[in-house]
């Protein structure tokens, strides 16, 4: 399916599984072409500035030549190494980049002040939906956003392994996973061929970076998000779900 202008309520005329049938085999550029040329205002990349995000930016911004806004959900309780990578980024790739965050605080500090000490102990829930759903529904809604490019993919985890390419959000909004039949291993070696940067604390055992104070290093044979909200029973955060 081709068009050449796509709106909100509009996107309900795409036929998914025709889509998802189609680009089963195709590779994050193929995909990511597509969605440029049939989407081509209201696009935007959600990303935490792991690895499969950064390959999706590079592809975006170095490949097909088209930079497209990219969210940015600064919690406050980021790596010191993960907010280096962001401010990298943005200058590498002259990135058009969106931060949104908790209205109304602008530090760690702050943050205990409104909401109390360590709010992710007490009600991971809540923290989450302070810290990223809130600003990232936000985010989406003021940059009028039909469709969201997300790094996510199907061997990441069990709660993965179905995901489609294509998808609708809970607003109808078009949600594209490129690298869904992707694996860990060609993550990899598209970054080692195409000398894509990427955050340091992937190579010190942290797979999947979050929050510091709740990403804990994975050790061999577990999950490769075993380390997000370990012994918490959390599997997502919430803004995939």
């Amino acid at each position: 399916m081709t068009v050449s202008t796509v709106s909100k309520n509009q996107t309900s005329n795409f036929d998914l599984e025709e889509l998802n049938q189609q680009f089963e085999t195709a590779t994050p550029k193929e995909i990511l072409a597509w969605s440029i040329e049939n989407i081509p205002t209201g696009l935007v990349q959600t990303s935490a500035f792991n690895v499969d995000d950064m390959i999706i930016t590079h592809i975006l911004y170095s490949e097909l030549k088209h930079p497209v806004p990219v969210i940015f959900l600064d919690t406050l309780y980021h790596f010191p190494q993960s907010l280096e990578l962001v401010a990298k980024t943005k200058e590498i790739y002259n990135l058009d980049l969106k931060t949104y965050k908790t209205p109304d605080v602008d530090s760690r500090e702050a943050f205990t002040a409104k909401y109390g000490e360590a709010l992710w102990d007490r009600d991971i829930t809540k923290f989450h939906h302070i810290t990223k759903i809130e600003p990232l529904q936000r985010g989406l809604d003021e940059l009028n956003t039909i469709a969201w490019i997300t790094g996510r993919r199907r061997d990441q985890a069990v709660t993965r392994a179905n995901m489609p390419i294509f998808e609708l959000d809970g607003k109808e909004r078009l949600k594209v996973n490129p690298l869904a039949n992707w694996t860990r291993q060609k993550s990899w070696v598209y970054v080692a061929e195409h000398g894509v940067i990427y955050n340091p604390l992937h190579d010190q055992g942290y797979p999947s970076i979050g929050d510091e104070p709740i990403t804990t290093k994975v050790g061999e044979g577990e999950d490769e998000r075993a380390g997000r909200w370990r012994g918490t029973g959390k599997t997502e955060c919430g803004i995939h779900i």
